[in-house]
């Protein structure tokens, strides 16, 4: 109950804004200005008490706190540490990022890559803080997480050994902008530890909130040069890696200099005139500060004596640093894989530059309700969360002379990295992209997406953060449909569609709300022997209580055979006279008795349509079309709603929950329908009417 509450406190929170470049989330609550002036007050360097110096936030497992390689760690201040450190020493650049004992490569290459553009790297890292005016041992720094932007705070206790930094840290000893936002990303995902392997894009993508796309460049497209060329040009940043084969070449060093499974930033693209002819060149930068290719174009290598002074100049053709050149030819074949993350983002696949257009959403993949799988789970498919994109206006100058639209589609799982320290490996996920035919705010169901084939799929289902592909498609309105591959896998989710030219996207949920037929009767309307038996039950006062209710229902339900049910309880039973009791006796009289009789009837007929099996039991998965049978719209929140409360450990209902399932679904329908003011779909309450309302 308390993590809804946090879900929809966050909710609101963006509503307003919250989570924006202008607004960012505070991380554990935690306000930079706050906290600074406080410390200054109290003349006491700050000490975060969220991310202390203490083992368990270097790690769990390698880096625990009975590890080897945590011995002899000491948490020191920069001001320990030398006796005039600086926050930024003649402007951050990517040689100021030098790898330590944490295997965190592709997060290093990610923040190389930052440098490059320093409108991005002074959004991540605000440029006011010092270690002079206004010092109070406390930096903070903007991460985009799932989302939104969050501001992070920690103090500037740095983990060392034997008075050097134990992590990331920079070439000059008195510079520590790069050491602190390691540490400050170690808090964001819980520990040093959780950064250890990983892929570049994660960390370009929290860095700008951007997209990434992903090229494998035995399959590289003729043009990927110039895409590479525009990608930096737009300050786009970019990485590349060489695929290990085996556990055993993890950061195996090639003949040529080259490290395997290692992560790389791509810092430059550019053309020379070599020996009367252009060639292409690529510059990348080793985030260990050394280790550089030795091939053709390296540092002193031949070819760099037939080229002009002008054009080696701009090539910033310089001495061993980490950073070097190499042809593109050798490129494409050293390398296996290229991470391009679009900004803006920008187009990178034609010669005009345009702003995409963006549209994110959260969604959650829940064990029994909406985690149905790819679609090799006919049954259980459909119930996978829904969004649809409406594609409007065809692309400007196609690249390749066809009409279409073009969009990405980027599905993100949440909280991988967190979760690393509970044993939890990532879910392989993906998506298909069907034609939509149905009507405005209607779940697709099984008659529908089984039907026919998706037009477009993600290249496959992966075990990773993010899947993402471009795709080109006929204007018109498309399903898209995120899943794990797996069926009952539970999980969050942010779903995110770029597109050339305005395609509205929104969530494929139907509008919440209720469609229940009154019954008007008269007690001359009720069938006589229905009366004497109900006389027989509830005595002369011709009421009954809860109590009472409940052992009509049993005894009732206890001669059927053809549904199962542990039997109705007594907290149903008040529910229902809750619901129906008019006069407000706590009882339910003749009257009252009868239309609860009319609804279970009509509540038994569609369980027992929805119990295709004959099991006596609805699988939670037929839960929405029952529901809506009965004459409940609800979306897939609700829903997860419903089967966490009202479902076995199988995730199945009885009759008697489903029963007091739809009871009180009417009941809140109607609490909300009196309370809501000018048909605005909110009510407002004060703490003492909800508390009322909640345990009534």
């Amino acid at each position: 109950m308390t993590s809804m509450a946090d879900r929809l406190a966050r909710q609101q929170g963006r509503e307003q804004g919250i989570g924006t470049n202008e607004k960012t989330v505070k991380f554990s609550q935690q306000d930079y200005e706050t906290l600074r002036k406080q410390c200054l007050k109290s003349g006491c360097l700050f000490e975060d008490n969220c991310f202390p110096a203490e083992p368990t936030s270097l790690g769990y497992n390698e880096l625990g706190p009975d590890s080897s390689k945590t011995k002899g760690v000491v948490w020191k201040r920069p001001k320990e540490l030398c006796s005039n450190p600086k926050f930024i020493v003649d402007g951050a650049t990517r040689m100021d990022i030098c790898q330590g004992a944490l295997g965190d490569c592709w997060l290093l290459a990610a923040i190389a890559s930052l440098t490059l553009d320093q409108q991005i790297l002074a959004r991540v890292v605000p440029q006011e803080q010092s270690f002079t005016e206004g010092y109070a041992g406390i930096f903070h720094f903007q991460f985009w997480q799932f989302g939104e932007w969050v501001d992070v705070v920690i103090d500037d206790r740095l983990p060392t050994r034997n008075g050097k930094l134990l992590f990331v840290h920079s070439e000059k000893r008195s510079e520590f902008w790069s050491a602190l936002l390691e540490k400050a990303y170690a808090k964001l995902y819980g520990s040093y530890e959780a950064l250890s392997s990983g892929n570049a894009i994660e960390g370009f993508e929290d860095f700008t909130g951007g997209i990434a796309e992903v090229y494998t460049l035995d399959k590289a497209p003729l043009t990927l040069f110039q895409i590479m060329q525009k990608a930096l040009s737009l300050g786009s940043l970019l990485g590349c890696s060489i695929n290990k084969k085996t556990s055993a070449e993890a950061e195996a060093v090639t003949a040529l200099k080259l490290v395997i499974g290692h992560a790389y930033s791509v810092t430059g693209a550019e053309e020379v005139h070599f020996q009367g002819k252009l060639v292409q060149l690529v510059r990348i930068r080793n985030p260990w500060g050394q280790v550089e290719w030795t091939g053709p174009w390296s540092d002193g290598s031949s070819e760099w004596n037939n080229i002009s002074k002008d054009e080696k100049l701009k090539l910033n053709h310089v001495a061993v640093d980490g950073e070097f050149w190499m042809s593109y030819s050798d490129f494409i074949k050293q390398f296996s894989r290229l991470e391009i993350c679009n900004l803006t983002p920008d187009t990178l696949m034609s010669d005009k530059v345009g702003r995409w257009k963006h549209y994110q959403y959260e969604g959650m993949w829940r064990k029994g309700s909406t985690a149905g799988g790819c679609q090799n789970f006919s049954d259980t498919f459909s119930s996978n969360p829904q969004f649809v994109v409406r594609l409007e206006d065809l692309d400007d100058d196609p690249l390749d002379g066809k009409d279409g639209c073009t969009f990405l589609v980027g599905l993100m799982q949440k909280d991988g990295r967190q979760q690393k320290r509970l044993g939890r490996n990532l879910e392989s996920i993906g998506f298909a992209i069907y034609k939509y035919k149905g009507q405005r705010n209607v779940h697709l169901g099984p008659d529908v997406l089984l039907r026919q084939r998706a037009v477009a799929t993600s290249s496959c289902f992966v075990p990773t953060r993010e899947v993402c592909n471009r795709f080109k498609l006929p204007p018109g309105e498309y399903a898209i449909v995120p899943s794990t591959f797996q069926p009952n896998k539970n999980g969050s989710f942010l779903l995110r569609v770029f597109s050339e030219k305005h395609a509205a996207a929104s969530p494929l949920e139907p509008h919440i709300d209720i469609q229940i037929e009154e019954q008007e009767l008269s007690e001359s309307d009720v069938d006589p022997h229905f009366k004497e038996l109900f006389k027989l039950s509830a005595g002369n006062g011709m009421e009954v209580s809860a109590f009472e209710l409940v052992e009509i229902l049993n005894k009732v339900v206890s001669h059927r055979s053809d549904i199962k049910t542990d039997g109705f309880s007594i907290e149903t039973g008040r529910l229902i006279v809750s619901l129906l009791d008019k006069d407000e006796s706590g009882k339910l009289g003749l009257m009252e008795f009868h239309l609860l009789w009319s609804k279970i009837q009509k509540y038994l007929a569609i369980f027992k349509k929805y119990d295709t099996d004959s099991s006596g039991t609805m699988n939670s998965h037929e839960m929405r079309g029952a529901a809506t049978e009965a004459g409940f719209q609800v979306n897939n929140a609700v829903l997860q709603s419903i089967v966490s409360r009202y479902s076995d450990a199988q995730y199945v209902i009885d009759f008697d929950s489903f029963v007091g399932c739809l009871i009180k679904l009417e009941m809140l329908f109607k609490m909300f329908k009196a309370l809501e003011r000018a048909h605005k779909g909110k009510i407002e309450l004060d703490m003492q009417q909800w508390l009322c309302l909640a345990i009534y």
